[in-house]
């Protein structure tokens, strides 16, 4: 039973981990990556598809990414896609080929997303600090239906207590990652 609680304690804490790398590799940081349009979607037909369905996208050098529609007609749609979404890029389109230079980041610019870095890291920790509230809450309900003995409920949640440490040292080492990334120039 409290196995179980540290388990599924653990788990969550990792994905909460995980959803703050995804999202972090949607920021822009002045190179060109993959990442930064996988989460736009299409209207393919008249329903959304995420733009890595309907295209590939390649990374041509440093500065630029090259996006081919495999259907002549969806260059338009992968367009305003594009420029619907709040990465603040312009696609040049060739034909069939779309491409988009990415411009590099302004001082100021960088001393934002640096913020809004830590901003998501905060974020990331309270969530990791609320699973532990509601790990320790299992343990004490478990105390109180006399299931488990006092001294296993101390050793638990200090247990809880470790595997919260241990994620938000991870939490802030994937913030820092990112920070430097950003502020590389």
């Amino acid at each position: 039973m409290l196995n179980e609680i540290k388990k599924d304690a653990q788990a969550r804490m990792a994905k909460s981990i995980e959803a703050l790398r995804h999202d972090l590799t949607k920021l822009r940081t002045g190179r060109a990556t993959t990442a930064l349009v996988d989460h736009l979607k299409v209207n393919y037909y008249g329903s959304d598809m995420p733009l890595t369905q309907v295209a590939s996208v390649t990374v041509t050098d440093a500065r630029s990414l090259t996006i081919s529609p495999w259907e002549k007609q969806m260059v338009s749609a992968v367009e305003k896609a594009i420029l619907a979404s709040d990465l603040g890029l312009t696609p040049n389109t060739a034909g069939t080929v779309i491409r988009i230079n990415i411009p590099a980041l302004t001082e100021e610019r960088r001393r934002e997303l640096s913020k809004h870095v830590h901003g998501e890291g905060e974020n990331s920790k309270i969530a990791i600090r609320n699973i532990r509230r509601d790990a320790n809450q299992q343990v004490k309900d478990l105390l109180k239906e006399k299931e488990i003995t006092e001294d296993e409920e101390r050793q638990t949640q200090d247990e809880i207590q470790k595997l919260t440490d241990k994620a938000i040292k991870d939490v802030d080492e994937v913030v820092k990652a990112k920070e430097q990334e950003l502020m590389s120039v």
